[in-house]
């Protein structure tokens, strides 16, 4: 089978190894792709926004399987052009893709669903989302829409809860939309996704990601500076799945808007239980970095399986004991802004060590040099028996992967470790 991936970041270059390990030996193209992905697919320069141009090259290359990446293709329709062309792919339409494409959607879904999640108002105004918080912090402010993961903020007072929403209503940093206003909810965050086929939510693997840019979960928040899987003391996955993923999927089946592809919840274990932070409707990012080299069976069979309805009834993943962990490496001036033209040394020597290296933002010179291009650059994953094993292995192949600027959290997995040997 010839698949075409849709993406050029490490979460892509994930999907792209994982599906190569498949014993079915399947043609793999990319879209756009990077340099990382190069060694694996052969990579098409037509970009993620570019619909007409995904559609044309799916058909040109008669692919039998489009696994779209990255949340914007799928919020504006990609799955819909593919659907009309009749060519099978991994990802949900529009109508379902809005569960990330907007906030206020996905908590109206959760209360008809029965989802649990935190208090929420949905505001237009300054004025509005200060009346909404009503002396309420820390709270948190989130843009409606999409906002690369940059689109929420936790405000521990009302000057920084006022100067979110001028910057997101007045200044319109992210573009048109409402601001949902919700309740803060204490607790340790954990990722979750199920792979879905329009009536079944098969789970994955628990993962948990740092989002902060510095040690201590200090700074700014970012895409993802790390991330780790398993996650010990987390709650069953079975039951994570049938008490959020499940009913969404059966509401979303009913209303005749079916989700086939990855639904991702980003949960918050309370003292009350789990409640969903915000579902994504895609691999998530540096997650399934972790998720994936633990993956022991055929991710092509399980993507498949899931473009139709029931067809993951026999499925079953099956995932190795080994933990992961993924150190991501920055350039300077992330995430407020990124540095570009970098030279990269010492990839591979890293590679050497065993670790995967997964290239998230980076280009090659017409000298073959690779230099930093975007504000997340790799993501170092190793495995291990345990945390503290996969995370020696990390740091210590990202410590030979050197680049001007260079940033990288100290402190991925140390929690996991302090836990295990306490």
């Amino acid at each position: 089978m010839k698949v075409l991936v849709v993406g050029a970041g490490g979460r892509e270059h994930a999907i792209v190894n994982a599906l190569a390990r498949s014993p079915q030996r399947p043609e793999l193209v990319a879209a756009p792709g990077n340099p990382g992905i190069a060694a694996v697919a052969r990579c098409v320069p037509v970009g993620v926004e570019d619909l007409d141009g995904l559609l044309a090259l799916a058909r040109d290359e008669e692919v039998g399987l489009v696994v779209i990446g990255p949340e914007a293709p799928l919020v504006a329709g990609l799955a819909d052009r593919l659907a009309e062309a009749g060519i099978a792919h991994f990802g949900p339409t529009a109508a379902a893709a809005r569960l990330e494409g907007s906030k206020a959607f996905a908590k109206e879904v959760m209360a008809s669903a029965g989802v649990p999640t935190a208090q929420w108002e949905e505001v237009a105004s300054v004025a509005g989302g200060l009346a909404a918080i009503d002396g309420r912090y820390p709270t948190v402010i989130k843009f409606d829409g999409l906002a690369a993961g940059k689109g929420v903020v936790v405000a521990p007072d009302e000057p920084a809860a006022r100067a979110a929403l001028v910057e997101m209503l007045e200044e319109r940093r992210f573009g048109e939309g409402a601001v949902v206003v919700e309740d803060f909810l204490d607790g340790e965050e954990l990722s979750l996704f199920a792979i879905c086929d329009g009536e079944r939510a098969v789970p994955m693997v628990p993962a948990q990601d740092y989002k902060r840019i510095f040690d201590g979960d200090e700074g700014p928040n970012t895409g993802g500076m790390g991330a780790y899987s398993p996650v010990a003391g987390a709650p069953d996955s079975d039951a994570l799945v049938a008490a959020i993923h499940q009913p969404v999927v059966d509401l979303l089946r009913e209303r005749g808007t079916p989700f086939h592809g990855v639904l991702y919840a980003g949960l918050m274990l309370t003292a009350e239980g789990p409640q969903v932070i915000e579902f994504n409707v895609r691999f998530g990012d540096p997650e399934t970095q972790v998720v994936l080299p633990r993956l022991r069976s055929d991710l092509l069979e399980t993507l498949v399986a899931a473009t139709r309805p029931g067809g993951l009834e026999s499925n079953a993943m099956d995932f190795g004991a080994d933990w992961a962990v993924t150190v991501v490496l920055a350039s300077g001036g992330y995430p407020a802004s990124s540095h570009s033209g970098d030279v990269i040394t010492g990839l591979e020597e890293a590679a050497a060590t065993g670790a995967e290296i997964l290239h998230a933002g980076t280009a090659r010179r017409d000298d073959g040099a690779i230099v930093t291009a975007g504000g997340r650059v790799l993501n170092v994953t190793a495995l291990g028996p345990g945390p503290a094993a996969a995370r020696d292995r990390a740091y210590a192949a990202a410590d030979l992967i050197k680049f001007d600027g260079r940033q990288l959290r100290r402190d991925i997995a140390q929690r996991a470790v302090e836990r295990m040997t306490t």
